[in-house]
């Protein structure tokens, strides 16, 4: 159980105290007394499976890291959870604001008194930054059947798919309707060729592609009526092999002919085509009730107050999001109910003395994706410049039959942060400690549930991934470290299989420890670390640099150059984020300064300065302050919107494909590094060293796209 501290004999404590065990010179294991040593000499004639090596957790003091592991509770976050995942969480609805009413009362429970829903006004009218806020969307009912005629009259068959029974047969923004019309096959459904020799006028269509593409051609061009959807969304290893699984749908909140969509598995799917082909005529039957209302998004807050007078008002933000549909458990019942147990066990910690109190404040955070969190940074501007750091959580419990691998993730490289460090710092730890355990050569700290998996953790210290609310926290606009844990690939994400069984309490117990570690510890993070901290750094800027040579190794020497010039300026504003939390004390400056030195002549130093670009590559860009956040959010794309659907989708920076990124990685960065101060050719040389080569052609025109519609602004 979480707090059974108990040690097996052979399982030494982290350093020598009153009591504890240590191994002595030549491996003899030795019994260390106040005042005096006590040999132990143990004879077998068997060899003995060696004990775990002593080791003092990063960064914090041992005390700190054993109340975290000790308190924090897989099964207690597992539980929330399980409540989380029977509502369907979609923005704005009944199911959501049930979600977040559980946390609010929870949090009360845990003595977190200004636990709070926060409301932004979602009118598909009100901008946050790029995000158009989308109306609230709930149903009432919907129900598809297939129909018979039988003595002139329709009578219902058999029921393909239902609300009440799974919400996520319904696609997300369906509106109400009152059908019944015959199915067409029409393929992916997205072009004109789909739908060849094919009349779908008044009828309903059947079509392997998301709702939203499908109801642009079937239903606004061509008059369909309805849509039935078998899109496989999330290809991984484990794609197509269920064909069970139905798939969550999404049609477009700002389509100009609502209507609506079911989702139906691949077999379900197959069988209607089969049937199809042979010439029989399918009928269906399709009520709904469902559409979008005025409302807001709605935001849980909480906070432990710091206790430092000077540091107070500076934050370190846990996020997550609320929503999603149900049972929506790994993705993202699993984040929201790790940040809960963080604050608990953080806040019973702190009531208990157990451990110092943060110096700046911890702010608990839970909105709807990406959306709530857009509407949160724009809708209270004074909040960003306090944040000094987030930690984001979002797919942190998938079991093994999830096939998830867990990420502990860096944030993008126009960000440099030593936060990303300190991470990778306890990720480590808990690799090492949870494979000593589970190797059986014991563990200093207790990071596993009794319900759960004994597994080692194996978490993957990863560059940045897009595709969650650190995009935002992340994005040049905001520009605040943030911390991403997540678990990728999850053969359920999205699906009706995404259920609380499949979640192992101990995933969450690890998780939850990581994020806590990390947030505690930038809580009172100051000069007297420093030290600590720049050693950190020098330890794994070897390793990045080590990356960074082989990668330039691969390239022509012209793209060599600027990669190599890259890492330097990275690790140069690696050391530099210090100040973003304290001034670097005389002597880590002058440490930093040697390897700094060192990097250099690795690097093949001196380097020749950067090319100030010619023509159209010479141009200088800044930020308009009005425009805040990432050009494609949720449910909605800015770029396209203003640009132009065909425009913003013929730009050849979102279709490049790199060494390590696509379109969408280059994009973002792109925007990230317009500074007012970098010429589009620098922007270009810096993009190509974090992702691969890419034209500077594609970064001129997509950066003259973002001045069109006012994103960006030239500078004389």
């Amino acid at each position: 159980m979480a707090g059974d501290h108990r040690k097996e004999l052979t399982r030494p404590r982290r350093g020598p105290k009153p009591g504890s065990r240590t191994r002595a010179p030549g491996g003899v294991l030795t019994s260390v007394r106040t005042g005096a040593f006590a040999l132990l000499l143990v004879a077998s004639p068997w060899p003995l499976a060696a004990p775990a090596v002593a080791e003092h957790a990063p960064l914090l003091p041992d005390s700190v890291a054993d109340a975290l592991a000790e308190e924090i509770s897989g099964e207690s976050a597992l539980r929330n959870l399980e409540a989380l995942a029977r509502q369907h969480r979609m923005r704005g609805s009944t199911g959501y604001h049930h979600a977040a009413a559980h946390i609010v009362e929870t949090l009360r429970g845990y003595g977190i008194v200004d636990a709070r829903i926060t409301r932004f006004t979602a009118d598909g009218v009100r901008f946050y930054g790029t995000q158009r806020s989308r109306p609230p969307w709930d149903a009432e009912f919907a129900e598809l059947w297939e129909l018979r005629e039988r003595n002139r009259a329709w009578i219902r068959e058999r029921r393909l798919a239902s609300w009440e029974a799974m919400p996520l047969s319904l696609a997300q923004d369906s509106e109400s309707g009152e059908v019944m019309a015959d199915l067409v096959d029409v393929g992916a459904g997205t072009t004109d060729g789909d739908y060849a020799g094919k009349d779908v006028r008044g009828r309903i269509v059947l079509a392997s592609s998301q709702p939203g593409e499908v109801a642009r051609v079937a239903v606004e061009r061509r008059g369909a009526v309805g849509i039935v959807s078998y899109a496989q969304n999330q290809r991984t290893a484990w794609w197509g092999e269920n064909e069970n699984l139905v798939r969550w749908g999404h049609l477009d909140t700002f389509a100009p002919r609502p209507t609506f969509a079911f989702m139906v598995s691949l077999q379900q799917a197959r069988e209607l085509q089969r049937r199809l082909q042979s010439g029989e005529r399918i009928w269906l039957g399709a009520t709904v009730r469902a559409g979008k209302h005025p409302g807001a998004y709605e935001i849980v807050e909480a906070t432990i107050p710091g206790a430092d007078p000077r540091l107070r008002r500076e934050e370190i933000v846990f996020t997550c999001h609320l929503d999603h549909p149900r049972p929506g458990a790994n993705d993202n019942a699993s984040g929201a109910a790790a940040i809960l147990e963080v604050a608990r066990s953080l806040q019973k910690l702190l009531r208990e003395g157990r451990i110092p109190p943060p110096a700046r404040t911890l702010r608990f955070v839970w909105p709807p994706e990406v959306e709530g969190s857009l509407a949160l940074l724009n809708g209270r501007p004074e909040l960003a410049p306090r944040i000094k750091a987030a930690i984001h959580m979002d797919m942190v419990g998938g079991g093994p039959e999830t096939k998830a691998i867990f990420h502990v993730t860096r944030g993008p490289a126009s960000l440099p942060s030593f936060v990303y460090d300190v991470a990778e710092a306890f990720g480590e730890f808990v690799n090492r400690q949870t494979a000593a355990f589970a190797s059986g050569r014991g563990s200093d700290l207790p990071l596993h549930s009794p319900e759960g998996g004994k597994e080692a953790a194996l978490a993957d210290l990863a560059e940045y991934t897009g595709g969650s609310d650190h995009d935002v926290y992340c994005e040049g606009s905001f520009r605040i470290p943030t911390i991403y844990l997540n678990d990728w690939p999850d053969r359920y994400i999205h699906t009706n299989m995404d259920v609380a069984g499949n979640i192992d309490p101990t995933k969450l117990k690890r998780a939850a420890f990581i994020g806590a570690a990390c947030g505690y510890f930038l809580s009172r993070v100051g000069a007297a670390d420093a030290a600590a901290l720049v050693r950190n750094h020098r330890s794994r800027a070897l390793v990045r640099t080590a990356t960074a040579l082989r990668r330039a190794d691969e390239l022509p020497p012209e793209e060599s150059l600027h990669l190599r010039r890259f890492h330097l300026a990275y690790e140069q504003a690696m050391v530099e984020s210090f100040e973003r939390f304290f001034p670097l004390p005389l002597e880590s400056a002058a440490e930093s300064r040697a390897l700094a030195s060192h990097l250099y002549r690795l690097m093949g130093g001196p380097l020749p300065g950067p090319a100030p670009g010619a023509g159209a590559g010479a141009d200088v860009f800044a930020r308009n302050g009005a425009v805040k956040g990432p050009m494609s959010v949720f449910g909605y794309d800015y770029l396209q919107d203003h640009l132009g659907r065909a425009a913003a989708d013929s730009l050849r920076l979102r279709l490049h494909r790199g060494l390590r990124g696509s379109g969408g990685d280059y994009a973002y960065e792109v925007l990230n590094l317009v500074d007012g101060r970098r010429t589009v050719q620098e922007i270009r040389d810096a993009v190509s060293a974090i992702y691969g080569p890419v034209p500077v052609e594609f970064v001129v025109e997509y950066a003259r796209a973002l001045e069109s519609i006012g994103v960006i602004r030239r500078r004389p």
